[in-house]
């Protein structure tokens, strides 16, 4: 599959199947993230792998309910690291480009998912703190995405998308 059929193909996943994932098609996905481009390379970011089902379930209440997380065998948490972009940018490094770098390698991720048959939601609807306990991450670590990843149970369809001619502003 080329790039752009995985993009065309790649959907939101709400359903996974309890089997496990392979630890290469882990290893890829982890370092399809690791290989993000990011602001001054700096990899202003974190990425919290869990497995423990207590844990994902703790995951799913603080996305306010989102119980579909708990089903995944494996989560990702994506959580910015400020002061590693802060030490050479300042405050628009702890601030946005952080921000851009865990989203960007979350993005990564979730592509390498698809592109080995893998599901995955992208999950940013949750309570902060409580997902800062539940994965033991220290305030400096900010939670931004959660992205269950699994064996989909569910082939969900197409989403519409804004034309073009909406979207794209020429200048």
């Amino acid at each position: 599959m080329n790039f752009f059929e995985l993009i065309e193909s790649r959907r939101s996943v709400r359903a996974y199947s309890p089997a496990p994932i392979e630890p290469e098609k882990l290893a890829a996905i982890l370092e399809a993230a690791n290989r993000a481009p990011s602001a001054g390379n700096l990899q202003a970011y974190e990425i919290y792998l869990v497995r423990d089902a207590a844990v994902r379930r703790l995951l799913a209440r603080a996305a306010l309910d989102q119980f579909f997380l708990a089903q995944a065998p494996i989560a990702l948490v994506f959580c910015t690291h400020a002061r590693r972009s802060a030490e050479r940018y300042g405050r628009r490094g702890a601030e946005l480009y952080a921000l851009q770098d865990a989203t960007v390698a979350c993005t990564f991720a979730m592509l390498a998912a698809a592109a080995q048959g893998l599901g995955t939601v992208w999950v940013g609807a949750f309570d902060e703190e409580a997902v800062r306990r539940a994965i033991g991450a220290p305030e400096a670590h900010r939670p931004v995405a959660i992205l269950p990843v699994g064996y989909p149970a569910e082939q969900p369809p197409a989403t519409p998308r804004r034309p073009l001619s909406d979207l794209v502003r020429e200048i």
